[in-house]
């Protein structure tokens, strides 16, 4: 499809979905008076968005009509604002709109997802996962995260601080070295979206004395989240080979999923299987956490 055609389906697109916003605000929920009259169609009209948003009518008209015409992001929020669109539809209508979409942010409903998120975490067992905010502190971890990873209460429960500064792990951590410049680089990556934000700020406070996440922080390296490979010797079972994952939930975008998953080296889903065992918990240096 050529670029025109797809400008002109885009259009389209949105000229049908502002129609269909539209037709599901009643007067009333925008703050208007019905005043009794019939209406042919439901929602509001068209003008009365315009006049609720601050724009000129034609403007509006012009807008839902898929005219090829300037937007502003501060325009397109009024009419997010007037339609009451949630924060998925409005960035859709960024994009509609031929705009950069804002940051995804979390819509209030969307918050209680800790039970569902606990849940899927703990069926991973016997596999370690664990779940970090936007700053890399430990929002939760299963069983398998405390005996395998050494996550426990008494370090800093920020996954990027502890990664540098906890003994446990680095003690068991045999790709360290290698890993360190991927982790460092994902974080600065993170990080640079949101250059004012005093959570990335007081997380590098912390790391702000380790000489060894300064050199690599100076190298000014960029990844995205991904995949990284671990290896671990474990005092009880012996080498462990894990690959994590870093997922995001479109609902939480505050938070990411880490889940580990056996490679098919050292007979590590074995290893795992047998320390999420009565027996192997038993022997774990660490109580499991709960």
């Amino acid at each position: 499809m050529s670029e025109d055609a797809l400008k002109s389906e885009r259009l389209r697109e949105l000229r049908e979905f502002l129609m269909s916003r539209r037709a599901r605000v009643s007067p009333a929920e925008a703050g208007l008076p019905d005043g009794g009259a019939r209406r042919r169609t439901p929602g509001l009209r068209r003008e009365e968005v315009a006049v609720l948003a601050g724009v000129g009518a034609s403007w509006y008209q012009w807008l839902e009509q898929g005219r090829d015409i300037s937007v502003s992001p501060q325009v397109l929020d009024a009419v997010a604002r007037v339609l009451r669109l949630s924060n998925a539809e409005r960035r859709h209508l960024y994009l509609l709109a031929g705009l950069n979409p804002p940051a995804p942010e979390v819509a209030p409903e969307k918050r209680d997802m800790c039970d569902g998120l606990r849940r899927l975490i703990d069926t991973w067992m016997p596999y370690p996962a664990h779940i970090m905010d936007m700053y890399y502190n430990c929002v939760m971890y299963n069983a398998a995260a405390a005996i395998v990873l050494g996550m426990r209460p008494g370090n800093t429960q920020n996954c990027l601080v502890d990664f540098f500064v906890d003994p446990l792990y680095r003690s068991r951590s045999k790709s360290w070295e290698r890993n360190a410049r991927t982790v460092v680089a994902q974080f600065r990556a993170a990080s640079s979206a949101r250059p004012d934000d005093e959570g990335y700020r007081a997380v590098f406070e912390q790391l702000a004395e380790c000489a060894e996440f300064a050199v690599l922080w100076a190298e000014r390296d960029i990844e995205d989240a991904g995949q990284i490979r671990k290896e671990l010797d474990h005092p009880l079972a012996g080498l462990l080979v894990v690959e994590s994952t870093a997922m995001k939930v479109p609902a939480r975008p505050d938070l990411t999923i880490v889940l580990h998953t056996p490679l098919g080296e050292a007979d590590t889903a074995e290893k795992l299987e047998w320390l999420a065992s009565p027996e192997g918990r038993r022997g774990a240096m660490y109580p499991v956490a709960g």
